[in-house]
């Protein structure tokens, strides 16, 4: 029999030192401790799907909550199924005594488990879902706030108007004013159509100006 520890974090920017301290408590072996950093909302991940196949009938599997398990309510139902009955190991989860497939192996104790199970990957699926709602709102609220998301736009630079004269005139090439200016292709017709409209509302300021100076000189 070996013993292994499963770790998953959501992102690169969090922090797996908790988990990683509770598996030593449990004498489990570095090298048999699989750690994902991406989110729980499905098992297709890289290090489980390893420790997966790597798993055999007998072996025993550590992991800090149900949550760190992962998020779906049906896929963590669906692999503690395959984990236990398919491939036939042990799971303990270190948080949650009652969900350790080594006590209680008799009817009782199964359904306890089961029960308990149920409960648990139903809260952490809630839980998921809770978040992505506070994020939904937050980023709504944000944006009523005038916060932009996303990469900021590419400025125009400060000779564009001399770039566009010279790709009209064919004396540079549409790829080299799309690299002068460091803009991709359709970013560089939305600043071309915003410069020409800007040269039109420029040029009918300029005749109403003239306009109102003639009607002055008259006067």
């Amino acid at each position: 029999m070996k013993t292994y520890g499963y770790v998953r974090v959501s992102g690169a920017d969090q922090n797996e030192d908790r988990q990683m301290i509770a598996l030593k408590g449990m004498d489990v072996a570095r090298d048999n401790i699989f750690m994902d950093k991406q989110s729980g909302k499905d098992f297709d991940r890289p290090s489980y799907q390893r420790l997966v196949r790597k798993m055999r009938a007998g072996d025993l599997l550590y992991v800090l909550s149900i949550d760190r398990l992962g998020r779906s309510y049906e896929e963590i139902q669906r692999q503690w199924r395959v984990l236990t009955k398919e491939i036939g190991i042990d799971i303990c989860v270190i948080d949650m005594p009652l969900l350790d497939t080594r006590r209680g192996k008799d009817l009782m104790g199964t359904f306890i488990a089961d029960l308990v199970l149920q409960i648990l990957s139903f809260v952490a699926q809630n839980e998921r879902e809770n978040i992505r709602k506070r994020q939904a709102e937050g980023i709504a609220a944000a944006r009523k706030r005038g916060v932009k998301f996303g990469r900021p736009e590419k400025g125009t630079p400060e000779n564009f108007g001399e770039i566009v004269r010279r790709w009209e005139k064919r004396t540079l090439s549409f790829a080299e004013a799309l690299e002068q200016c460091g803009m991709s292709e359709a970013t560089f017709y939305r600043r071309l159509r915003e410069y020409r409209f800007m040269g039109k509302k420029e040029e009918k300021l300029d005749t109403l100006e003239r306009k109102e100076t003639v009607k002055k000189c008259t006067f």
